[in-house]
């Protein structure tokens, strides 16, 4: 008699859901979100292809949306006691993600969906990710801060008040101060859009793979990038100042920040320009090294060919020849 007072008291405050199934995901809806859960149904196995691009790998099973349509359905719904401030969670573990109907029509609510998207994708396809590649991931997927005058702001102040994080102190976790947050997750988008700027997106791939495999982010990173984390960490931090100078901040006038945004813009199309050229003339490079070594590979088998057997009974003498390296 006990256990079925039990469950009755922690269903009894969960409200009736359907599923509606999608060919990658069950979205778990309330009555009053049925309707969100018709768009969302449209458009999630999209949001999903994007994520599997850009890692290069989509994570296994069925994810599971739960979507409730004001702030009591979705606690009533979550896995966990969620944070006040939260309007989307993700338990990567049991590949189930909480979404706030309400939230997905106002301006960011893709953005929040794209975002725990990537929370669930990470969790799904290893274990070992350190959070801020968790946050920077996110973040460039989403697009929340690319050519925003406040993340740039946070990072050029930062890099004024030498006030950058070591990436070994963001693995675990983000600190506690909101400023310190602000700095860790701005930080944290600009290293990895650094990262996808410098290396393929077959590296990335290789680095969900190595994770997989059960290996160290470092160790992963290391074979998946061919250098290692602390010397792309080394050039990105020596590239900061040139890529966020402090001169816009103390500058004032709408003129001027327009002028700065315009700067940032600029910026970065000449470095994705550069990156460009850079890899077509790295794979121009490893093609024409390929053509040498069969061209060589070539001469080696027709000059074997055509040498003429001894004629004599005598043992002939071996030519001396250099060694071919």
């Amino acid at each position: 008699m006990i256990a079925p007072l039990i469950a009755l008291f922690l269903t009894a405050g969960v409200p009736a859901t359907q599923e509606l199934p999608t060919p990658r995901f069950k979205i778990v809806h309330t009555e009053r979100a049925t309707g969100a859960a018709h768009l969302l149904a449209q458009e999630i196995e999209g949001r999903r292809d994007e994520i599997a691009k850009s890692l290069g790998r989509d994570w296994d099973g069925t994810t599971e949306v739960r979507l409730g349509w004001d702030r009591e359905e979705f606690e009533a719904l979550a896995l966990s006691p969620p944070p006040s401030w939260a309007v989307a969670l993700a338990w990567p573990e049991q590949n189930v993600m909480l979404v706030e109907a309400k939230s997905l029509v106002k301006g960011d609510g893709q953005q929040t969906l794209r975002h725990e998207l990537v929370h669930i994708a990470l969790g799904r396809l290893g274990e070992r990710w350190p959070r801020w590649f968790h946050e920077g991931f996110a973040q460039r997927l989403t697009g929340e801060r690319l050519f925003s005058v406040e993340h740039y702001t946070t990072i050029a102040r930062a890099v004024s008040a030498d006030r950058i994080f070591k990436f070994d102190d963001l693995t675990a976790g983000f600190p506690e101060q909101p400023a310190d947050v602000e700095i860790a997750y701005a930080q944290s988008a600009a290293f990895v859009n650094f990262l996808f700027e410098r290396h393929k997106p077959s590296a990335f791939g290789e680095l969900v793979d190595g994770l997989e495999r059960g290996e160290t982010f470092e160790i992963a990173f290391a074979k998946a990038f061919h250098t290692s984390l602390n010397l792309e960490e080394r050039k990105f931090r020596e590239e900061l100042p040139g890529r966020y100078p402090f001169w816009p901040i103390v500058t004032t006038g709408t003129g001027l920040w327009t002028f700065a945004s315009l700067l940032v813009v600029f910026a970065w199309w000449r470095r994705k320009k550069h990156v460009t050229l850079l890899r077509a003339q790295q794979e121009a490079q490893e093609a024409a090294e390929d053509a040498a070594a069969r061209i060589l590979a070539a001469e080696q088998a027709q000059a074997a060919a055509v040498e003429p057997p001894p004629t004599s009974e005598e043992t002939p003498v071996p030519e001396q020849k250099p060694t071919l390296h």
